[in-house]
């Protein structure tokens, strides 16, 4: 088994989101900091732990998981997160939009960035042994609140801009919960080619490559006509992510 979001669930979740049975949920004030409590509380609170921030300007949260292999290829469940948000946001885009993930944590929708996830294990775990806990966090900026026109910078993006549909942060992550739990359990049943398969979809296609991910959870890009692998170490990758910007504590602009 790759993944435990069952075991360990102690207490019913809070009436505000409706969530499928094994998620236990901690709502925080928004002023709270979803990625860093749930780390906080992983220990104690076990796997299934959802931690959900009620802002109307993002989507925050972060979710609480117990792998049941080595830490060097657990990490791989970063990729089933990424995987089921971009699901999530796909029920409430509009037709054709594009969403993509810009290698290995940023989302785009329709080339500017919204937001992306992160993965956090405990310090000093060793990478042969199944980390006591890990936690993806997402964050994804559903309205601009800075001044200006929409599209004045078109690096950088909102759901309310693309279009979404539905931009209330509780619909999405109760849709992540459902597509994270369907990403598990392929995995679990087939391997994790098919969780692979999801999350590669989402990369922009590049004419003449290839790319696979292996059983640590790196990159592997392969360029017609060139014997040389480029491997992308996802670990390493993880430590700072790149769509977030420090001085906001939101995705970057």
């Amino acid at each position: 088994m790759a993944l435990d979001t069952r075991s360990r669930v102690r207490a019913p979740f809070a009436p505000e989101l409706d969530l499928p049975p094994g998620y236990r949920l901690l709502s925080l004030r928004e002023v709270g900091d979803a990625f860093v409590h749930a780390k906080a509380v992983a220990a104690q609170e076990g796997a299934g732990t959802l931690v959900w921030v009620g802002r109307f300007d993002l989507v925050e949260f972060a979710v609480v998981l117990e792998p049941a292999e080595p830490l060097r290829t657990a990490r791989r469940a970063f990729y089933a997160g990424m995987a089921a948000l971009a699901d999530a946001m796909a029920v409430h885009a509009p037709p054709e939009k594009p969403i993509h993930f810009e290698w290995p944590d940023a989302i785009r929708v329709d080339g500017g960035l919204v937001g992306g996830g992160r993965l956090a294990w405990p310090e000093g775990a060793s990478e042969d042994e199944a980390p006591d806990w890990i936690v993806f966090g997402a964050m994804i900026r559903t309205v601009a609140m800075d001044e200006g026109e929409p599209g004045l910078n078109p690096l950088s993006s909102a759901l309310e801009e693309e279009g979404f549909s539905d931009l209330e942060s509780a619909r999405i992550v109760e849709s992540f919960s459902r597509h994270l739990m369907t990403a598990v359990d392929a995995w679990q049943a087939d391997g994790f080619g098919a969780v692979a398969r999801d999350y590669l979809s989402r990369m922009p296609p590049e004419k003449g490559v290839r790319r696979d991910i292996d059983a640590s959870g790196d990159l592997l890009v392969r360029r017609m006509g060139k014997a040389d692998v480029e491997r992308r170490a996802l670990a390493p990758a993880l430590t700072a992510p790149s769509w977030l910007d420090p001085r906001t504590g939101g995705p970057g602009r």
